[in-house]
């Protein structure tokens, strides 16, 4: 089969010289903290900060820059942390306040940095605005919300993503918007108070020395004011929300926002913002990171395509090509709390993991920031967790049709005691539950064994850091059959391809470089070339 050859360039000339001192976000790694399920301090079996606190020096020797920790304020607890009720405190199961900035100064220490979630969509229907707006229709806090006069059927067509209408009735008949579960009523971003309120909301922890957001649902806020009907329903299988869900995502008021924000966060030397743009079109996700506006949009690409050469290629030119028109970094996510585990995704199994391990190696050389999810450096699969378990609002609002996102969020696994060292010993039950085998995948015995998921993150990150051509620079994607190849340009002229053989039959790489790190035992080196077994891929340093 011929080769296809696509060489984007991810910065302008123009942009090279202002890119010289490079901020840190531009090619960070970032571990994603699902706070509740990390590290439990107290023993009460829920994640807290103490806990988190305590295993940053983990962090420090995986070789990550910084820590992103799921949202941790006070929370109705309807959707696993995202129904807020208070945006600037810190929910009592967590800890407080001081336990936060206890957090960040003890980063600091040791060179991390924290990105906090932020979620200005919705609040929870326990927020003191929405509770007051039920209370009395004619309220300001009314008109912060969607809220539409009785009438026998919803004001439109729209759907929430968690299954059903994306309308619910208020004791008194009205109608209010919820795109997500009903105790996540829609905020209205048309009204001044609004904006004005999450700005407090961002100068709070920003003073606090965080580094930054992670904005959830960032290309939601506005909604079509003459509240019309969507022409179509969005597909989980597609890779975002398109035209289907013209009404109610991607307004053009939204990135007047990001804006403001953007301005917030330049008062604050070295913040950053990442969104969460769930679209279908590459190049709408991108104008979120234009200059002025957010720092990254996540590229979910990767994160939705199959394990094939073509979507994977697709998938990592459409990102440079349309992140590089606007001179953005690319933020690369191949997991995180929303989806099945990669192992699991990948196919399960020897070869979901062998999958997953190839698959890390390609994230983790192309130019732009990774975004790593807990426990995807331990090889996690998706866990089995009983319904009688679940706590996803999807599981119950779909009538157990969807499974729900409660398989990614079971707790991380430390060691191989009882309780794999997540809660203290002889404490209470985690609050989902863990796998009996769950011990096999402990950070202490991966840490032992120089073959493991671990030890091989470990080393990509350590050699991320060494080589200039490995998340910087340009990059080059190229197929042949069922190989991928992707040519990384340090700034200083270094070449580094990174090499995946998503084929069924072993592949044989022309190279006289240096085999820098394989992500199989099982690649074999001649002198003129690597034989390459399925599923699996290397890094060679061209001589």
């Amino acid at each position: 089969m011929a080769m296809r050859l696509a060489t984007v360039r991810t910065t302008t000339d123009e942009q090279v010289a202002a890119q010289s001192a490079s901020p840190w976000w531009r090619t960070a790694v970032v571990y994603q903290v699902y706070l509740r399920s990390f590290a439990d301090s107290n023993g009460d079996g829920i994640g807290d900060l103490a806990g988190l606190r305590s295993r940053l020096p983990y962090l420090s020797w995986l070789g990550v820059d910084a820590v992103w920790i799921n949202p941790h304020y006070p929370s109705g607890g309807a959707d696993g942390g995202y129904d807020i009720c208070d945006y600037r405190a810190v929910d009592p199961e967590y800890g407080d306040v001081s336990d936060l900035e206890a957090l960040v100064a003890d980063a600091r220490d040791l060179g991390l940095r924290v990105v906090l979630d932020v979620v200005p969509n919705h609040t929870s229907d326990r927020h003191p605005w929405f509770q007051a707006a039920l209370a009395d229709p004619d309220c300001p806090e009314a008109a912060r919300y969607h809220f539409a006069p009785p009438s026998e059927e919803p004001p439109n067509n729209w759907q929430s993503l968690f299954g059903g209408p994306a309308w619910s009735r208020t004791p008194d008949g009205r109608w209010y918007l919820h795109l997500f579960a009903p105790e996540q009523p829609d905020l209205n971003w048309r009204d001044p108070a609004v904006a004005a309120d999450f700005e407090r909301t961002l100068r709070f922890w920003l003073d606090r020395g965080v580094s930054g957001f992670r904005v959830d649902v960032a290309y939601g806020l506005f909604k079509d004011p003459g509240l019309r009907d969507n022409p179509g329903a969005y597909s989980p299988t597609l890779f975002g929300h398109g035209p289907e869900q013209a009404m109610t995502w991607n307004q053009p008021e939204v990135h007047d926002v990001w804006r403001r924000w953007r301005s917030i966060c330049d008062e604050y030397p070295e913040t950053m913002l990442v969104g969460e743009v769930c679209l279908a079109d590459p190049q709408e996700v991108a104008l979120y990171s234009r200059p002025d506006e957010m720092h990254q949009s996540f590229c979910f690409r990767l994160l939705k395509s199959p394990w094939s050469t073509a979507s994977f290629a697709d998938g990592v030119r459409s990102a440079l090509d349309a992140f590089g028109r606007v001179g953005a970094p690319v933020s690369w996510v191949l997991g995180n709390h929303d989806k099945d585990r990669q192992v699991t995704r990948f196919g399960g199994g020897a070869v979901g993991t062998a999958r997953a391990r190839a698959a890390a190696l390609l994230v983790l050389s192309l130019p732009g920031s990774a975004y790593l999810y807990a426990g995807d450096e331990l090889g996690l699969p998706q866990a089995d967790v009983p319904d009688e378990a679940k706590r996803d609002p999807i599981f119950f609002r779909s009538g157990g049709a969807r499974s729900g996102r409660d398989g990614c969020r079971v707790p991380m696994p430390w060691n191989t005691e009882p309780g794999v060292g997540f809660s203290p010993a002889g404490t209470a039950q985690p609050w989902l539950p863990i796998p009996g085998d769950w011990d096999r995948y402990a950070v202490s015995r991966q840490t032992r064994d120089g073959g493991s998921v671990l030890t091989l993150y470990r080393r990509a990150l350590a050699l991320r850091e060494a080589h200039p051509a490995l998340g910087s620079g340009d990059a080059t994607v190229s197929t042949r059959g069922d190989v991928l190849t992707v040519r990384c340009t340090g700034a200083d002229g270094s070449v580094i391809r990174c090499v995946v053989n998503m084929g069924s039959g072993t592949a044989l790489v022309r190279s006289r470089g240096t085999v820098l790190l394989a992500s199989s035992t099982t690649v074999r080196r001649s002198p003129a070339s690597v034989a390459l077994p399925p599923d699996t891929a290397v890094w060679l340093a061209d001589s």
